[in-house]
């Protein structure tokens, strides 16, 4: 998490769009019948990695990766060779319900190559919510926990709550400190209205402050979509709709190396300014000013920004040269040096923030 503003520290890859659950919420709207990318480029894709250009961390996610868990090994031992520590993200379909006759509280046996996957990584993830809770339950995903700590693989939560009055959050915070103590740090995220949660979650109506700078640190790492398209941003919208704005598409694992893909993260005038200033301070700097046009939200500005080319213009003048890459350096640093903390107080639920700080992110 402290790195996450460092703009090609890190790499998101989507392994797969497909998911064995119907999870209410689910932002990407994942089934068995999504698109995934395919094995072969992926291999090549994290095979361009190299010791002397490699991402720092890979995280690896879907959908659900571990439907693919020898391409997961695969590509947790090629990354690793390169430098590049890993992580996953996984929903834990494998690991029971919580009404599963005879052994409350165990995790059910874990099939062999998916077990491979999961002691593969450097650091594995899992998914409890509310939401999740109606799929698998949340005993035998704490006994999954258990194993993989007992395995000497760290091991976090990500969870999402409704806000942060949301007794479902008190609740199932409460329960992990009781159960793990500090050994397994959290990630707590607000409901947003994307995927399958976009017809029913409440709507944020904010607008930012388009006078302030306010740095956008999720267009650092390069996400690889499902469809191999490789974006700047991991706003669901990005990731998923086509064509993508051009000023956050980086490329595609089918044609473009590590290196290539890095580069254009980090070197991209427009990409500099908004980790900088943000979009809704580009649009209030550059644009013209209308009105009467409702202002839009933070990443809805930040896409629309295709239909404004003057912005763009700007942008691309100001984020050019030294100037604007020491701006983007001094922009990462102050984000990466004030903490992870910070990072999900700004973009998480934010009274459950500490939670990211717990022990076990140190591992």
């Amino acid at each position: 998490m402290t790195q996450r503003p460092l703009p090609g520290a890190g790499l998101l890859l989507t392994v797969t769009g497909r998911c064995p659950l119907h999870c209410a919420h689910c932002s990407t709207s994942a089934t068995m019948a999504s698109g995934e990318p395919d094995a072969a480029r992926l291999r090549s894709f994290v095979g361009t990695f190299t010791p002397a250009a490699h991402p720092s961390v890979l995280m690896m996610t879907g959908g659900e990766p571990l439907l693919r868990p020898e391409l997961v090994t695969e590509l947790a031992a090629t990354a690793r060779a390169a430098g590049t520590r890993t992580a996953l993200l996984t929903g834990a379909f494998f690991a029971g319900r919580a009404d599963r006759p005879g052994h409350p509280g165990q995790v059910a046996a874990v099939p062999e190559r998916i077990w491979r996957a999961v002691t593969a990584v450097d650091h594995f993830s899992v998914s409890v919510d509310a939401y999740h809770e109606r799929e698998t339950g949340r005993a035998p995903v704490f006994a999954l926990v258990r194993r993989v700590l007992d395995a000497g693989v760290a091991a976090s939560f990500h969870l999402v709550g409704s806000g942060a009055d949301d007794p479902y959050l008190a609740d199932v915070t409460a329960d992990i400190r009781r159960t793990f103590g500090s050994r397994v740090p959290m990630l707590v995220n607000s409901l947003r209205r994307v995927g399958r949660a976009a017809s029913w979650a409440a709507a944020d109506t904010a607008s930012p402050d388009p006078e302030r700078a306010l740095p956008c640190s999720m267009a650092a790492w390069p996400v690889v979509a499902a469809d191999g398209t490789v974006v700047a941003c991991c706003n669901q919208a990005v990731v998923d709709r086509r064509p993508a704005p051009a000023h956050l598409t980086l490329g595609h694992i089918g044609t473009d190396d590590w290196e290539s893909i890095s580069a254009r993260a980090v070197r991209s005038p427009v990409l500099r300014m908004i980790r900088t200033v943000g979009p809704a301070h580009l649009r209030h700097r550059y644009g013209a000013a209308d009105e009467a046009a409702p202002r839009p939200g933070y990443c809805d500005g930040c896409r629309a920004l295709a239909e404004r080319p003057e912005v763009l213009a700007a942008a691309t003048a100001a984020g050019a040269g030294p100037v604007g890459a020491l701006l983007d350096r001094y922009a990462a640093r102050g984000q990466a040096e004030a903490g992870a903390v910070a990072l999900v107080r700004r973009h998480g639920c934010a009274p459950y923030a500490d939670l990211v700080a717990l022990h076990g992110a140190a591992r």
